[in-house]
């Protein structure tokens, strides 16, 4: 159980954790391991991105006993409550994720995204004794206090905001505790670091006016998909700290653009923010992002010389017999701590954090992290690497607490 230390701004992140048994000798990685998952027991752990929710609508979820169970208890995807109280985590933000061919059509972002809110609402009215709606940072302490795994939310793409800039203040009051300005196209209010058009050069003339509503409305910015001019753009006017909910150094992918540079992560650490690393293979490591691309290629270029595209139903058996042939490979859970590592170095131990976009990687998580029970694997491998308890601690939530409460702390008059 959490002890929230003063009703208005609880400081206190730990839990209760059971008193260590082992009394015999075991190896330094399996005494390594006993204490990760005692600390992922005592700290909470949030995680800045989880996609349950699109991947719930993408499988036709539907407001049923039968699959209101999926999220308790289920073989399917990197997501349920047994494997969060395996791992220990306790504060998953639901990605309200909103592809961006949505913002194609005038309304339909918002319909979607009021869509999955609704998801992620039922879900915790239907199954309170295991999930708890959190809106704000001192909701999800309580929840956690209550033996719950809080649920906040985060909007993945502000197409949602659709032109209208009192929608962001109608999704604060839905529970939208942060919003990634773009996804993977730019849209109205600035550039996407995947698309090449350079439709603002940064921010839009609205997308000024969104990053200052939002800090008035108190919603952390998520420059997590954003050009770099974005994101120098943001950090110029945002009056408060900002989080990347899952980004990873470009460092190690070198030309990829979707995670952040040295000069970014130390200009976050500068403005105070939390860079929340992301777990997927082809974003920590070169190698792997290379080989996956080339994989891609061949099999785009064997189906066009069979006439056939990617999703035509002809194409499956040969898309079966492809993948047999050239297995994808996948990176392991040291490379995710050398991120960590790499930002600490960069922006200090007050910057980093969890963002794993579990559920929404697909098929390229790396050896030792494939869902959410396998947190205590990537705190074993930081003890390994000399972290202390305190800096773990700060990892697993501190950090990402500290944002969040300056965020919902500030005032605009």
């Amino acid at each position: 159980m959490v002890f929230l230390l003063g009703s208005c701004s609880p400081k206190v992140v730990t839990k209760a954790t059971d008193s260590p048994t082992a009394s015999t000798p075991v190896s330094a990685q399996a005494a390594r391991l006993t204490k990760a998952k005692e600390l992922a027991k005592k700290f909470i752990i949030t995680d800045g991105h989880v996609d349950l929710p699109y991947r719930l609508r993408i499988q036709n979820f539907q407001l049923t006993k039968e699959f209101l169970e999926i999220p308790i208890k289920s073989d399917k995807g990197d997501f349920d409550h047994e494997r969060c109280k395996i791992g220990g985590l306790d504060a998953p933000f639901m990605s309200i994720y909103l592809p961006a061919r949505y913002q194609e059509t005038p309304g339909r972002s918002k319909e979607v995204a009021d869509t999955l809110i609704n998801m992620v609402e039922s879900i915790c009215a239907k199954n309170p004794s295991y999930f708890q709606l959190a809106k704000t940072s001192f909701e999800t302490k309580r929840a956690i206090s209550a033996g719950l795994v809080a649920l906040p939310m985060g909007m993945e793409n502000g197409s949602g905001l659709e032109d209208d800039l009192k929608n962001v203040a109608y999704f604060k009051k839905r529970g939208i505790s942060y919003i990634t300005l773009t996804h993977s196209k730019d849209n109205l209010i600035c550039d996407s670091s995947y698309d090449t058009t350079g439709t603002w050069q940064g921010l839009s003339p609205f997308g000024v006016e969104v990053v200052k509503e939002m800090n008035k409305q108190k919603i952390m910015v998520d420059i997590s998909h954003v050009s770099d001019k974005t994101f120098y753009q943001v950090m110029e006017l945002t009056k408060v700290p900002v989080i990347a909910s899952h980004s990873s150094c470009r460092k190690f992918v070198p030309g990829f653009e979707r995670n952040m540079s040295d000069d970014m992560i130390r200009k976050l650490g500068e403005n105070g923010g939390v860079m929340m690393i992301n777990f997927g293979s082809t974003f920590i490591e070169k190698k792997i992002r290379d080989q996956r691309d080339q994989r891609r290629k061949k099999l785009s270029k064997l189906l066009e010389e069979k006439g056939l595209k990617l999703n035509d139903e002809a194409a499956e058996p040969i898309k079966e017999k492809f993948y047999l042939e050239h297995p994808n490979l996948f990176s392991d859970l040291t490379m995710v701590a050398n991120h960590i590592d790499h930002a600490v170095q960069l922006a200090g131990i007050d910057h980093v954090g969890f963002g794993s976009d579990f559920d929404g990687v697909g098929d390229s998580l790396p050896t030792g992290l494939k869902d959410v029970a396998d947190y205590p694997n990537l705190i074993a491998e930081l003890i390994k690497r000399g972290y202390r308890d305190e800096d773990i601690e700060k990892i697993c939530s501190g950090n990402l607490f500290r944002v969040w409460e300056a965020v919902e702390s500030y005032s605009s008059n």
